[in-house]
């Protein structure tokens, strides 16, 4: 009988211990902290803004020359996202949307470069190379396919537009032009007035808009 009174109390205590420790347990899960994230979304979390030092980078354009932004530092820099597969800048590049608008800074400091930010850019670095010299443009094609650069600026379609003031300060962010349709006979140029702006000294009247277009390819 006394060995039985002590199994019995056993049990108890037991019963009384148990969901203790197992709502330890889960409080310790609880209390966990998060899985670090991976170093991609810290890019993710950098965003250009207007009035601020556009972000640093390094890049190399197709054929294999290095590019930093801030060696173009006392020039006016316009930045393209580009993907030589998105159908939208494809009609630009037909239409000679792009190398009209930099044909006319011609002699006025300014600096333009495309950036390829999708995903599969090297393993398509032979095809792009070849489609970049049969539209024969006068400035670089810089790949970026670890999208790190993209991130980092914000950028989310093809074509998106920066414009970077010749103090490393950004002045204009969003579409080349207002004509997402493609059916302006004159539309309103963006980046050709924020670069002409800049060049007077004046303000940018128009500093950001939407940009339109295919999605950057992460």
């Amino acid at each position: 009988m006394r060995n039985l009174r002590w199994t019995v109390a056993g049990f108890a205590v037991l019963g009384l211990i148990l969901p203790v420790l197992a709502g330890g347990e889960e409080k310790k899960g609880h209390d966990m902290k998060p899985e670090a994230k991976p170093a991609g979304d810290a890019h993710a979390a950098m965003k250009a803004e207007i009035g601020k030092p556009a972000p640093e980078f390094t890049l190399k354009d197709s054929e294999g020359k290095e590019h930093k932004l801030s060696a173009y530092k006392g020039k006016i820099v316009v930045l393209e996202w580009i993907n030589h597969e998105c159908p939208v800048c494809q009609k630009h590049y037909k239409d000679k949307s792009m190398a009209n608008t930099f044909a006319s800074f011609k002699d006025k400091n300014v600096v333009w470069l495309a950036i390829d930010s999708s995903n599969f850019a090297e393993k398509k670095a032979d095809s792009i190379k070849k489609w970049w010299k049969d539209q024969g443009n006068p400035f670089p094609y810089l790949m970026d396919a670890s999208g790190a650069v993209g991130k980092s600026f914000g950028a989310k379609n093809t074509p998106h537009m920066f414009v970077v003031d010749a103090k490393g300060i950004l002045a204009y962010i969003g579409a080349i032009d207002d004509n997402s349709e493609g059916n302006k006979p004159k539309p309103t140029n963006y980046v050709a007035d924020a670069v002409n702006a800049l060049i007077k000294g004046t303000a940018v009247a128009t500093a950001t808009t939407a940009p339109y277009g295919c999605q950057v390819k992460y």
